[in-house]
């Protein structure tokens, strides 16, 4: 089934900025609250978010075979059970009601007053309910680097590292829609030269740039996924804020790998590009390094030339860009990733997120962490305003942003923008 939705040509009667992140071309699905306090499922084109509820009400979607509530729950999770093929339909749908020579609803002003919001009349929620979340560790400069700050610079990346993602379970209950602040951690550390551990806050909260990817119900247990099919189990990608406590890291790690340094925030940008929409900018990831087994080996290009970027903004001032990176430096790509996870079994479900790992490029400014950007704080970061950072301060919003650019193309992710917060004071009584 064709892509309709993805012509460069296609012009919509909606009046929206040029640069948009949400042209025509894009569609991408989220969960907002409407200014009648009910929540739908929505897509966004240029600055106005849809009611796809409302549409499907007012007879928009017929003929595709869709349940009559199916955009009028409060996530994702079962629009994206139906598959890859009534996604395709619907996009599809969407963008012919929206193209700018269909009258249909351009023409009838009480049905645009129903289904149409301006971005400041809604406000948005969590996409899915996440019911799993994997980490990886997929990129390799940010291996590399992390490796030769903890460990030996000249055996910086495990021996394991070449042959498989690396990847940990995390926690999904503290994923959260970009907007929500986020508190600043508290934990055990090991101060230097201590001999004992001490609690309290964290010192050295960092972002981690990253993406995640949704998957849809996919295996059975026991049954794993192959690599040049595991795309069909994608429905699309968001940008990922993994917020890190370095210090209550490196205390914890060993053996198990990270726990309360992760698992107490990660921040999303709120609407779900689908893999449908980033199929115009696939591209060439690195070569392997080492010879895969079977299971990982794949055909054709896996990646996406994805730009991504970083701010800081202190309180009461102008933000800074810090670092700007790119997806398509993750040497391990999501085929891979979803068939290393299933293949002992393992089953994944729909609205389950797995996210990158940390995307760092080959230079210093496309580093996708403060651990790195400072490297361990040993060169603080300048911002605008003659502030340096080596860790985020109480009170800083970190926004990140994404989006692709193909000669005339472009499509975006919007942003993930999250305050920090001081440690979380209960109420007095």
């Amino acid at each position: 089934m064709p892509i309709t939705a993805n012509d460069p040509n296609r012009k919509t009667w909606l009046d929206i900025p040029g640069d948009t992140d949400f042209p025509i071309q894009n569609i991408p699905f989220g969960v907002f609250l409407t200014r009648d306090d009910v929540i739908t499922i929505g897509t966004r084109i240029g600055d106005y978010a849809i009611d796809l509820g409302a549409l499907h009400q007012l007879g928009y979607f017929e003929g595709i075979p869709l349940t009559d509530d199916i955009f009028l729950q409060d996530t994702l999770n079962d629009f994206i059970s139906d598959g890859k093929k009534t996604w395709r339909l619907v996009r599809n749908r969407i963008a012919d009601i929206f193209d700018a020579n269909n009258p249909k609803l351009k023409d009838n002003q009480k049905h645009r007053n129903t289904v149409l919001f301006t971005l400041d009349e809604i406000e948005m929620q969590m996409p899915v309910q996440v019911g799993d979340y994997t980490d990886f560790y997929s990129s390799k400069e940010h291996a590399t680097n992390v490796g030769t700050m903890f460990r030996d610079p000249d055996n910086a990346l495990l021996p394991n590292w070449l042959h498989i993602p690396v990847g940990y379970h995390g926690r999904s209950s503290s994923i959260i829609p970009s907007g929500i602040p986020v508190h600043r951690p508290q934990g055990q550390t090991m101060p230097a030269g201590a001999d004992e551990p001490v609690f309290g806050p964290s010192k050295l909260v960092d972002f981690e740039l990253e993406m995640a990817f949704i998957t849809t119900d996919a295996n059975h247990i026991g049954e794993p996924i192959p690599v040049d099919e595991a795309e069909d189990y994608i429905f699309g990608m968001v940008i990922f804020n993994d917020w890190s406590a370095r210090d209550i890291q490196k205390w914890e790690y060993v053996p198990l790998g990270p726990f309360l340094a992760k698992n107490f925030a990660s921040s999303i940008s709120p609407w779900i590009v689908t893999m449908d929409a980033l199929e115009p900018y696939r591209t060439k990831g690195p070569e392997p390094e080492k010879e895969l087994l079977p299971y990982l080996q794949f055909t054709g290009d896996k990646s996406f030339d994805i730009n991504l970027e970083v701010s800081i903004q202190p309180e009461n001032s102008e933000e800074t860009t810090i670092t700007k990176s790119n997806f398509k430096h993750m040497y391990w790509n999501m085929s891979q990733q979803l068939a290393h996870h299933t293949v002992n079994g393992c089953p994944v479900n729909s609205g389950d997120m797995m996210a990158s790992g940390t995307i760092s490029g080959p230079t210093p400014d496309t580093y996708g962490s403060m651990l790195e950007l400072s490297w361990r704080g040993e060169k603080p970061v300048k911002l605008k305003d003659g502030q340096e950072r080596k860790f985020i301060q109480d009170n800083d919003t970190v926004i990140m942003r994404g989006y692709c650019q193909n000669g005339n193309s472009r499509i975006g992710f919007g942003e993930v923008r999250s305050k920090l917060l001081p440690v979380f004071e209960p109420k007095k009584k």
